[in-house]
């Protein structure tokens, strides 16, 4: 094991072989007695397959708002040329514009919504802060997937997360099909951390929010994950919504249909653990990617 800046790293990846290490963190660290609205047996089914899927987070109305204002972003030309915004190699649209809590008090008011907030501080046990947020539009006739990959690989080794106290939230605010590139979880495998093999570049981010490349798991694990945990399908109406845990193996296939895939993203982290140095790249990511804002979200 290696440290940095005296936290021991428990999740060794990106060295010379592929290591799989057994998870050493809770899944729900909040106890019995932590307040929020989240349900005992649902709190059980999250720790057992790493997700719970909600039919309805939020309503019709709502969708509304925050369809109306992901459409106002990405017609934005400032936003377009904001570094925030990553643009699809192929068809030149907007892919994801990150730190979108930020650019928009609209999806800022999302993330202080009891409903989402709440929730993540019952689960992970903590006041939390935002690690990431972003808009994923994946727009219809060729928008590219996002390949298998474990979030805490890529938020351990170069934004320097130290533990698995992470969880994320995914809110369609369009229809989510099973042809449209809807998201996929291997239930169970959040409780075996694969630390990948290979260096990371320098500045792998600007490359690898494209198209991943480091931290990628190879085919014989991807193969045996798959066998051993099996693959769910998210698929839902706009307001529904999948919370899962930052070590779930889980990806999403290209969309070639007309219909466009837009989803609200929020990463909560929690504030007892805050980003350190990374764990195994040569510089930290951009803070609009990996937050070095600690601040609680009250």
């Amino acid at each position: 094991m290696t440290t940095t800046t005296n936290v021991t790293d428990l999740y060794p990846t990106r060295g010379a072989t592929e290591v799989a290490t057994p998870r050493q963190d809770p899944v729900v660290w909040g106890g019995p007695d932590t307040p929020g609205p989240v349900s005992a047996g649902d709190l059980q089914s999250l720790d057992r397959d790493g997700f719970l899927a909600i039919d309805q987070l939020i309503g019709p109305d709502e969708v509304s708002v925050y369809r109306h204002e992901l459409e106002r972003l990405i017609a934005d030309p400032a936003v377009r040329a904001d570094d925030r915004s990553i643009i699809e190699p192929q068809s030149k649209e907007i892919r994801s514009v990150f730190e979108v809590h930020r650019i928009s008090e609209v999806f800022a008011n999302l993330v202080r919504d009891e409903r989402i907030v709440g929730r993540a501080r019952q689960i992970l046990g903590s006041d939390v802060y935002v690690h990431q947020s972003r808009i994923n539009v994946k727009p219809g006739f060729g928008a590219s997937g996002f390949y298998w990959h474990s979030d805490f690989e890529t938020w351990h080794a170069e934004d320097g997360l130290p533990n698995m106290r992470t969880i994320s939230v995914s809110i369609a605010l369009t229809e989510n099909y099973d042809t449209n590139g809807a998201l996929m979880i291997m239930p169970g495998s959040h409780k075996t951390f694969l630390g990948c093999a290979g260096a990371t570049p320098k500045d792998n981010y600007k490359k690898s929010l494209q198209m991943q490349d480091a931290g990628t798991p190879s085919d014989e694990a991807l193969t045996k994950m798959a066998s051993g945990y099996g693959i769910r399908l998210f698929t839902g109406k706009a307001g529904s919504a999948t919370w899962f845990d930052c070590n779930a193996m889980h990806g999403s296939g290209d969309n070639i249909t007309p219909f466009p895939r837009s989803n609200v993203f929020i990463v909560f982290n929690s504030v007892e653990n805050a980003a350190v140095e990374p764990f195994s790249a040569p510089i930290r990511r951009p803070e609009y990617i990996g937050a070095r804002d600690f601040t609680p979200v009250k």
